[in-house]
């Protein structure tokens, strides 16, 4: 399965390199355009405000003059923002890059998904689904602390350099494999028409709840350390929450196959919360090194669990409800990484952030939890036949 899959796994990492890479330089890059820090992190609201319109509206529209054209067009859009970035003389053209790039990978991450669960088996759907999300853990986890080196030791633009890089090999990749891509269902109708069903909305609420959630709060995981006097376990707990958000993204696939979202619409969630509070009520490095492990992996774990949750009875709809099912998310983590910057700027200590977040993950829980209620008890059994477009590599 892997096999198949691999490109768009390397397109996926190379996305998440960038929706995070720029909160490791944001002061190299504010003096080298001769701006303020907070005139760039604009920029990350650029991304994510292109991101969430850009998949939903034109992922369905791309995808119509096949599936590995709309790949490699997501991908080469993506790549020309990034490479804009490395050039941009100004803040002006800056933050227009960003906006190319969220949109190039908006598209790119929705097409992608459905993309990789339709090159594969029913019974390898949560898995296939499950690597595009380690693909996007992995390029986070790494990409914060390899920019932040690559940095350091020579400046910004070379940190999206990297970025570039990763992007204009993964394109080479899909090029290479564009044979074996299956074509995509064409969307009949509006693509907002998944949003008649009310279970597509409450997933995508609680996508947005779990990203304001986890990804709002890791934001602001050292100055949360800090205040509990853990300040020389920053590293490891940035470290340890990775590890578990990558280890968590490739090991949820096999029990998605096997049994279905089900019990880990409530489990994952369930693990957030409890992460969140032992966070909030202890100062144990042992006990947030544990916790960050855990809230890393229940939270991307929890991204392919609601896909999967939302699109395995009805596959030809997986693009468009993936893709605002990903917007809601980001949307999410900006709001959240918003939401915190309000509140210490109120006054409130940054050790009890994380108090503040059960709110969302509780509301996040309750959501999944009425999935899981709606959710059919079925286990996908193996088929011996292999997708057509194994036929074709």
């Amino acid at each position: 399965m892997i096999r198949r899959v691999w490109p768009l796994v390397a397109a996926a990492i190379a996305l998440g390199i960038d929706a995070y890479v720029l909160a490791g330089v944001l002061p190299s890059i504010a003096d080298s355009l001769a701006t303020t820090a907070a005139a760039v992190g604009l920029g990350v609201t650029a991304f994510t405000a292109a991101y969430a319109l850009a998949g939903p509206l034109l992922s369905g529209m791309l995808t119509r003059g096949g599936t590995a054209g709309a790949l490699l067009i997501a991908l080469g859009v993506f790549n020309l923002g990034n490479l804009i970035t490395v050039v941009a003389p100004g803040i002006e053209v800056f933050l227009a890059s960003r906006v190319v790039a969220g949109a190039g990978a908006g598209v790119l991450t929705a097409v992608a998904t459905a993309t990789a669960a339709a090159m594969v088996a029913d019974h390898e759907r949560g898995r296939a689904m499950a690597m595009v999300t380690f693909g996007l853990s992995t390029g986070t986890v790494a990409g914060v602390p390899v920019g932040m080196i690559i940095g350091d030791r020579l400046n910004w633009r070379w940190t999206m350099g990297l970025v570039v890089a990763v992007g204009v090999l993964s394109m080479i990749a899909l090029a290479v494999r564009a044979r074996a891509i299956p074509a995509l269902p064409a969307s009949r109708g509006p693509v907002t028409g998944v949003l008649r069903s009310s279970r597509t909305v409450v997933g995508i609420l609680a996508a947005f709840l779990l990203g304001v959630a986890s990804l709002g709060l890791y934001t602001y995981l050292l100055p949360m350390a800090e205040a509990r006097g853990l300040q020389d376990w920053g590293f490891a707990l940035v470290w340890a929450w990775g590890i578990g958000g990558v280890a968590g993204a490739a090991l949820i696939g096999r029990p998605l196959d096997a049994f279905g979202p089900r019990a880990l619409l409530i489990a994952l969630p369930a693990v957030l919360l409890a992460g969140f509070a032992a966070i909030w009520v202890f100062a144990s490095p042992v006990v947030w090194l544990a916790a960050a492990a855990l809230w890393g992996a229940a939270g991307w774990s929890s991204v392919p669990t609601l896909q999967q949750a939302l699109t395995r009875d009805r596959p030809e709809r997986a693009m468009p409800v993936v893709a605002f099912q990903m917007a809601a998310m980001y949307l999410g983590s900006a709001a959240g990484a918003a939401a915190g910057s309000s509140l210490l700027a109120a006054g409130t200590d940054p050790g009890d952030l994380a108090g503040w977040t059960l709110l969302p993950a509780a509301l996040g829980l309750l959501l999944t939890g009425w999935l899981s209620a709606g959710s059919p008890r079925l286990r996908v059994e193996p088929r011996s036949a292999e997708p057509a477009c194994e036929a074709a590599a």
